[in-house]
């Protein structure tokens, strides 16, 4: 069987953006590789054909990190990429920077197959919120239905 290539870019300021993400490449399963949006390079993108992107929330908008990686993606290089987006949030503040950057994705050419996804931190530096990893889970299951590619247990 061909082993469809997943990645998952993420910025963490105090790991529970990380958490996230290492749930979603767990649920992901074989093929899914995890990077951090300060390590990424365009030869990360090689073979991809699933990219999940997250951020916490910085002001309301994606961390620096986050923003200079989605600078880094130049208009059409996502083309025949599917896409989806989320962020970790206090519930308190505004911001939605799993829109931000699910519009950046769809501006380098991802198709976006899923809502941008907020999870909840219970203060500004966490921790998650009770049930956030396994609400992660159940996004990737509708990430899994959206993408038929990948197996949907």
């Amino acid at each position: 069987m061909r082993i469809m290539k997943a990645l998952v870019v993420f910025d963490s300021n105090f790991g529970n953006t990380r958490l996230i993400a290492e749930n979603i490449v767990k649920q992901l399963g074989k093929g899914t590789e995890l990077v951090s949006a300060q390590g990424f390079k365009n030869s990360n993108l090689t073979g991809v054909k699933l990219l999940v992107v997250g951020s916490p929330i910085n002001e309301w908008n994606p961390t620096e990190h986050t923003k200079k990686f989605l600078s880094l993606l130049k208009k059409g290089q996502l083309k025949g990429i599917k896409a989806a987006a989320f962020d970790t949030r206090v519930r308190l503040f505004g911001g939605n920077a799993a829109k931000k950057i699910a519009e950046a994705l769809q501006n380098a050419g991802a198709e976006i197959i899923v809502a941008p996804q907020g999870f909840y931190v219970t203060g500004e530096d966490g921790p998650l919120a009770d049930g956030e990893i396994d609400r992660s889970s159940g996004w990737v299951k509708q990430i899994k239905k959206a993408f038929k590619g990948l197996p949907t247990d």
